[in-house]
């Protein structure tokens, strides 16, 4: 039978390897690069680099294949993803009886970690449920950009004793600070932070985290957020691409 491995590579540092992950690569027959438009070849490249790097298997093989853009307009965001879903299930169904046999085992290079707002797993739980391709799979973790950019910030994730929420800029508004004194906000394309107003609210910024070109920033909110703004918008037009999270907090350790 097919085997997938859905191996997570870290946020962009090849040194963010595990030696799971560098012996899962190694047992790979094929290893698959997603590529996703010029102004995101990087993302490829990094990949490519540390499959050079890592991978001493001299029987596996690159193959890469185009990712396809997500149809936003005139649809709702969970319609538009699961569509896009769709179309990626019936590239991974045509990569997995073309170029792994009935026994290969197939690697996917998973930025981050594959469980945290990462689609592999999904995607490939419909390529098995649609039946067309019989295969199992095995996940192997990597460091989050959460964990890079409290990392980075030199910072704890969480307040003493206190909850933290990950979510989206889609739904930030909905529990900072009211609800949650802790909030890491990923795929936040609106940049919602700035239209939080708390004097006390502070943010810990972060972009490319990992890479040569990491960036952070990090202060009182209100003090901030124009910064990051500006320093998002010169980069991403500088890069073409950009991929940053960020905590927002709100008290302080042993606080009731």
């Amino acid at each position: 039978m097919r085997e997938i491995l859905v191996v997570g590579i870290g946020s962009g540092n090849p040194e963010h390897m595990t030696i799971q992950a560098i012996n899962a690569l190694n047992r790979a027959d094929v290893l698959f690069i997603p590529t996703k438009g010029q102004a995101k070849a990087e993302l490829a490249d990094v990949r490519r680099e540390i499959i050079a790097r890592f991978v001493t298997n001299p029987n596996s093989r690159i193959v890469e294949y185009a990712v396809p853009v997500r149809k936003s307009a005139d649809r709702s965001y969970t319609t538009s993803v699961d569509d896009w879903h769709a179309a990626i299930t019936r590239i991974y169904v045509e990569l997995f009886t073309s170029k792994l046999g009935d026994t290969g085992i197939g690697a996917f290079l998973v930025w981050g970690d594959p469980m945290l707002y990462d689609s592999t797993i999904r995607i490939i739980e419909r390529v098995r449920a649609s039946g067309e391709v019989d295969f199992d799979y095995s996940v192997i973790p990597g460091i989050t950009s959460l964990q890079a950019l409290c990392a980075s910030h030199r910072i704890p994730l969480n307040l003493v004793g206190k909850p933290v929420e990950i979510t989206t800029g889609r739904r930030l508004a909905e529990t900072f600070p009211e609800k949650n004194e802790t909030a890491a906000v990923m795929l936040d394309g609106q940049q919602a932070f700035a239209d939080i107003d708390d004097p006390d609210a502070e943010i810990f910024w972060g972009a490319y985290l990992g890479t040569s070109s990491e960036i952070i920033i990090s202060g009182k909110l209100n003090d901030k957020k124009h910064e990051i703004l500006s320093t998002r918008a010169e980069a991403r037009q500088r890069n073409g691409w950009i991929m940053d999270i960020y905590l927002l907090r709100k008290g302080a350790d042993f606080e009731e």
